[in-house]
């Protein structure tokens, strides 16, 4: 049975770079794997990363809370599941436990909760746990955009909710990208015997 496998982070550890390294690998050892990420590709997910980018007047964190919502519900129905369906293990760039992580700090957590409780459950959560400033020092470093929720004190609150969510595998990931690789491929093993 194909697997929905999930990479969780706060923003800057290594969440994207993972996501594509595992999917290369499980499509090389003979797993086919199907990459994708949330916000998604699909038309509420683009609207989301241009508010995030600072790209429209501010939104009520309620409103992203339910935004983020639909982007997940229009991503399992027009992404995820069809590729379940075809045969591939998928490998997400976050899914719920960011909204319970990210949401959470600008909108009521039960609300975030219920909203997402339709959401498919993931075969295996991995959180990539790094350090906010550490984080920080990384998306400066990789030259990207200030985006809405890239304050050092917020990122820390963040990193503390991922910390309280539980059912998540934790993973260093302030280690090497080689070794938070490995980590991850071990992981994987054991849910894709």
């Amino acid at each position: 049975m194909n697997k929905l496998i999930v990479i969780e982070g706060i923003d800057g550890a290594g969440t994207t770079t993972q996501t594509r390294l595992l999917v290369d690998w499980m499509n090389a050892s003979g797993r086919p794997a199907h990459p994708t990420r949330e916000p998604s590709d699909g038309p509420v997910g683009r609207l989301l990363r241009e508010i995030l980018a600072g790209g429209h007047a501010p939104v009520a964190g309620a409103t992203m809370a339910l935004l983020f919502a639909a982007d997940r519900m229009d991503h399992l129905s027009r992404e995820i599941e069809p590729a379940l369906a075809r045969g591939q293990h998928v490998v997400s760039d976050r899914y719920y436990h960011s909204s319970l992580a990210y949401q959470a700090e600008e909108a009521d957590r039960d609300f975030v909760a219920a909203i997402n409780a339709r959401a498919r459950k993931p075969d295996l959560t991995v959180l990539l746990r790094v350090d906010a400033q550490r984080a920080a020092e990384r998306r400066h470093a990789a030259g990207r955009t200030t985006e809405r929720y890239d304050d050092l004190a917020l990122q820390e609150r963040i990193a503390q909710n991922y910390d309280r969510i539980g059912g998540m595998t934790i993973i260093d990931g302030e280690k090497s990208v080689e070794s938070v690789q490995e980590a991850l491929r071990r992981e994987v093993e054991k849910v894709c015997a």
